[in-house]
Order: C-alpha cells, then sequence, then structure tokens
C-alpha cells in the first residue's frame, strides 16, 4: 500500500476572486514507502504547493491526501499528528534555527512530541550523525557555525522526528558545489539508516539524478510524469521543451544517440557515463 496518495487533488488560491488560480490541478499520485523521489518543475509548476498538501499545511479545495492509507483531514483534530509523520524542510531552513545550542534545537521537535530525554539524546545523536554534524559541536550555539553547518543543524531537527515521510524542499538553495554534495550524501545516509520515504524538490536534475529511485515532475499545476529515474530520463527532450534542464551528460549522450552511437540505456549520472564508456572501449579493444 501507498504510504501517501493523492486521489483529484486540487488546490486553487484565492478562490472566488479576480485573482483565482489553481496551482495544483487533479493531482492523482502513489508513493509507495520507502522510496526516494526527486521532485521536479519549474518555478510556478505547483510543486511546493503539492508538497505542503502532505503534511496538512495546505488542504485541498477538492480531492484527498491519504497518509497510509487514511485521509489526513479525516480528523481536523489529528493534524498535528500527521505534521510529526510528513516533515517538511522549507527552503533556507537555518532562518528558523533559534535554540542556545545545537542540541537543543535538533531536540526541539522530539521534545514538542512528548518523549523522554533519553529517547530525545537518542534520537539527537543519531541524527547529529547522519547529518555530519561532529558531537563536540552540540553544545556550541548554532549561531556559531558556517552557513552549511546551520543548514544541517536545521535539517536534523526534522530528521529528529523520525518522520515516515521527509521531505526537503530546495536543500542544497545558495550552496556551493561542495557543500551541496555534502547536504546530498548525508541526506542519502539518512535514507540508508532509516528507510523512510524521502522527497527531495530541486529545481536541478543534477542534484537528484544519481539517488532518486524515482522522479516526479510537475508542469503548469499538473503532474506531469511520475516514474523510475531511468524512464523519465529517458524523455529527456519532453522534460527540456517544458523549461526544465536536464543534466549535461544526458545532453551529451542524446547527441551521441542521435549520431548513431546508441547505448541502449539512459545515461544520467557522470559515474554512470564514465563506466558505460571504458566498457564500450574494452569490447572494441577485443574485437
Amino acid at each position: 500500500m501507498a504510504i501517501l496518495e493523492t486521489q483529484g487533488l486540487t488546490y486553487t488560491y484565492s478562490q472566488g476572486t479576480p485573482f483565482e488560480k489553481t496551482a495544483v490541478d487533479h493531482v492523482d499520485l502513489k508513493i509507495e514507502e520507502g522510496e526516494m523521489v526527486g521532485v521536479m518543475g519549474h518555478t510556478g509548476s505547483g510543486k511546493s504547493t503539492l508538497i505542503q498538501h502532505f503534511n496538512g499545511l495546505l488542504r485541498p479545495t477538492s480531492g484527498k491526501v491519504l497518509l497510509d492509507g487514511r485521509d489526513i483531514w479525516e480528523d481536523k483534530a489529528k493534524i498535528r499528528e500527521v505534521r510529526f509523520q510528513v516533515g517538511l524542510v522549507f527552503q533556507y531552513p537555518e532562518y528558523q534555527i533559534f535554540e542556545e545550542t545545537v542540541y537543543k534545537d535538533i531536540a526541539f521537535g522530539p521534545k514538542n512530541m512528548g518523549l523522554d530525554d533519553a529517547e530525545i539524546k537518542r534520537r539527537v545523536l543519531a541524527t547529529a550523525h547522519d547529518i555530519g554534524l561532529k558531537e563536540e559541536l552540540l553544545d556550541r550555539s548554532p549561531f556559531e557555525l558556517s552557513g552549511g553547518q546551520k543548514r544541517r543543524v536545521a535539517i536534523a531537527g526534522v530528521m529528529a522526528m523520525e518522520p515516515k515521510v521527509l521531505i526537503l524542499d530546495e536543500p542544497t538553495a545558495g550552496l556551493d558545489p561542495a557543500g551541496r554534495d555534502k547536504i546530498l550524501s548525508h541526506i542519502k545516509a539518512y535514507h540508508e539508516r532509516t528507510k523512510n520515504t524521502t522527497l527531495i524538490v530541486s529545481h536541478s536534475m543534477e542534484d537528484i539524478a544519481g539517488f532518486a529511485d524515482k522522479i516526479l515532475v510537475m508542469n503548469k499545476a499538473k503532474l506531469f510524469c511520475y516514474d523510475d529515474t531511468e524512464k523519465v530520463f529517458g524523455r529527456a527532450e519532453e522534460i527540456s521543451a517544458i523549461g526544465l534542464d536536464v543534466p549535461q551528460v544526458t545532453k551529451v549522450f542524446l547527441e551521441l544517440k542521435k549520431r548513431g552511437l546508441d547505448f541502449g540505456k539512459e545515461v544520467y549520472t557522470v559515474g554512470y557515463a564514465r563506466d558505460l564508456l571504458i566498457k564500450q572501449l574494452k569490447e572494441r579493444e577485443g574485437q
């Protein structure tokens, strides 16, 4: 059974006014438990509005959002519980840091869940390790840390609630390439340890191509596609046509295909391209 499902999900801003705009239009979607999903779409495509429905920050104009098969709005009084189960990390979450120490900031969510001190400590230490924060940093003020470290503290605060579903909205926004790679590698480590469903929203296919099991693409408020990563990159030309930039290595191999050199598979990471080319060269040497 899908851990997250939408049925005819529609959301309209400023309904009944001259500014009315449908941001999500009749989206039917099923996300299975344990998947790592990349969520993509150009600005205004509806992707951010969509993910805010998953934990009840927005209520559908029509349609349903199901968590473990149950409508999250079935009982409005329980929406707080939904937000513990579906954790959402907004863009630039470091601006929401406020506690005296890194430990207290990461512990804030678990404490609000009513957990005891021992369980809170376990979660803080485990999550700090996942996100690459050394234990000696936990007693420091988060405001003494670098921008990348602050970002990881803020992400850890949501991870520590151990949600069934973790959603990160542009977690690498504003970071340099080294910081971006570090954040993504730590998110991957968290996913591998917990086996929880993880969604990463990004403008960059380069960011998510290497480790997403599936990719969800929104376009003009509708679900453009949701499929295995390789199959989505098989539609690279269509994706480019709706304003998304596919990885450079994919463009190179598309051009090679046009010129008669077809490798038989979609290429979307540099590492895979390297291995494919080395294999091709060895086969030719052996002829």
